[in-house]
């Protein structure tokens, strides 16, 4: 619960940050600035290297939520609402109980794949209505976003078990952090030339919106996040995050003062019920837990 409070303010605090700066800069660079607390960490901890058998789920992570979700979800958010996308993120517990059970042996139940059938469509409904008929270019982007973010949870909470939340996204992060160093200094050159030539200086609410992003979405919460995974099974628990949607839109109105319509409400309890009823199948499956997948 704690990391989905902090990941529920994502969505409206990249919608903040990319009103003035390029989307790519702001996916890209709050990953790059996570990483230096990260290797501190690392450092200071003498923390051991993941083993042969975590690595593959600790790359997962840095492709899905280090690299794809940031980068996916601001370039969405360039061109539709926050409380919009924060609908369409109602689908990333089916996503990652997906990946649960095609990477991590999860095996939910028949139900529960019915749930998901009609969360999918319900979020596809919203999106041809909110596009009067067709789905927006924002809204492709929020759903490959989503479906690297539940690959990126996945993978990540499979390398928790035994190398732990920590140490999972800090290892994500640094390794990372070579491979966008580069296209983020060039940005960050050219954001700056404009910003000469224009004479537009950042304000402090973009500054603090982004501060947010690199410290708490992308490393605060994970600690939080992966743990939760890794100990009650990725499936199971990975369905708290039902709440988002909801907690998202409610930061949009009171804090940003987005303008929600009252359908966004609408679909957004929807998809939550839709996703309540998914967690309800779970519980005739089998989400192995962390002890019952080091028993195997």
């Amino acid at each position: 619960m704690l990391g989905v409070l902090i990941f529920s303010l994502t969505l409206p605090m990249t919608r903040v940050v990319v009103a003035e700066w390029p989307p790519l800069l702001v996916g890209l660079g709050r990953a790059l600035v996570a990483a230096l607390p990260a290797a501190v960490l690392l450092a200071v901890n003498c923390s051991r290297l993941p083993s042969r058998q975590e690595w593959p789920g600790v790359l997962g992570a840095a492709l899905g939520i280090v690299i794809g979700w940031p980068l996916l979800s601001t370039l969405a958010l360039k061109s539709v609402a926050a409380s919009h996308g924060a609908v369409f993120n109602g689908l990333l517990p089916l996503s990652t109980a997906l990946f649960a059970t095609w990477r991590s042996g999860e095996r939910p139940t028949r139900m529960f794949w019915v749930w998901a059938a009609l969360g999918a469509a319900l979020v596809t409904g919203f999106g041809l209505l909110q596009g009067r008929g067709a789905l927006q270019p924002g809204d492709l982007w929020l759903l490959l976003a989503v479906v690297a973010g539940g690959f990126g949870y996945a993978e990540g909470a499979r390398a928790a078990r035994t190398l732990g939340g920590g140490r999972t996204i800090c290892w994500a992060l640094v390794i990372s952090a070579p491979l966008i160093a580069v296209p983020v200094a060039w940005m960050v050159g050219d954001a700056a030339d404009a910003a000469r030539v224009s004479g537009h200086v950042t304000s402090n609410r973009a500054l603090l919106a982004f501060a947010w992003l690199s410290f708490g979405s992308m490393f605060l919460g994970f600690f939080a996040w992966y743990r939760g995974l890794a100990v009650g099974g990725i499936a199971r628990v990975g369905q708290v995050q039902l709440l988002q949607p909801f907690l998202t839109v409610l930061a949009c109105a009171l804090l940003f003062g987005e303008s929600v319509g009252g359908e966004t409400w609408v679909f957004a309890l929807a998809v939550i019920a839709v996703i309540a009823g998914g967690r309800q199948a779970l519980r005739g499956g089998g989400a192995p837990t962390a002890m019952q997948s080091k028993s195997r």
